[in-house]
């Protein structure tokens, strides 16, 4: 069975539509886990000093990036799209090199899936955090989590990722990495 390690030289966030009117349509305690990792995931790569990109599906419909994960990002401007994959040319020149990509968003069936389809065409890596994407309906997210494990995506978790991108409690980033994933 292959294995992976994941590398800070060679990985990337990208936090697909979490975005205010589509949070809206997700059921509350739901949508506070999927938040809270997703912020997590934020923290984490700042902390590790990883490059993260966002995208919005179509603002003037759906709203803006969700204020509580807008206010994690700092300067980093969302990337405005219509195609329901995040993979528009501009998110797509930023991951650059960087073949490894961890995926946090919504819906987990549409936008993140179609995402993380169009990566392996790509010859990226994408690793979902399936703690942190979230649908409308349980039902649509695993069948979600279940297509992009079939396209060739690995299914981990926020906290997976951050540790293991970590490597030791010795690291100077383990006190920052241990307060985002509480």
């Amino acid at each position: 069975m292959p294995t992976f390690r994941l590398q800070r030289d060679r990985i990337s966030l990208l936090v697909v539509d979490v975005q205010e009117r589509l949070c809206g349509a997700m059921a509350q305690d739901a949508l506070e886990r999927m938040l809270n990792r997703v912020n997590a995931a934020i923290e984490g790569a700042r902390a590790l000093e990883l490059p993260v990109f966002v995208t919005e599906q179509y603002p003037k419909g759906l709203g803006p990036t969700h204020s509580l994960v807008k206010a994690r990002l700092g300067n980093v401007s969302a990337v405005e799209k219509r195609e329901f994959s995040a993979c528009v040319p501009e998110v797509v020149t930023g991951l650059g090199a960087r073949e490894q990509v961890l995926v946090v968003g919504m819906e987990t069936h549409v936008c993140v899936f179609q995402t993380v389809r169009t990566l392996v065409e790509r010859g990226f890596t994408p690793f979902v955090c399936s703690d942190a994407v979230l649908s409308r309906h349980p039902e649509d997210r695993r069948a979600g989590l279940e297509a992009c494990r079939d396209v060739g995506a690995r299914l981990i978790t926020v906290e997976l990722a951050l540790f293991d991108l970590l490597g030791s409690a010795d690291a100077p980033e383990f006190k920052k990495i241990s307060a985002a994933v509480r």
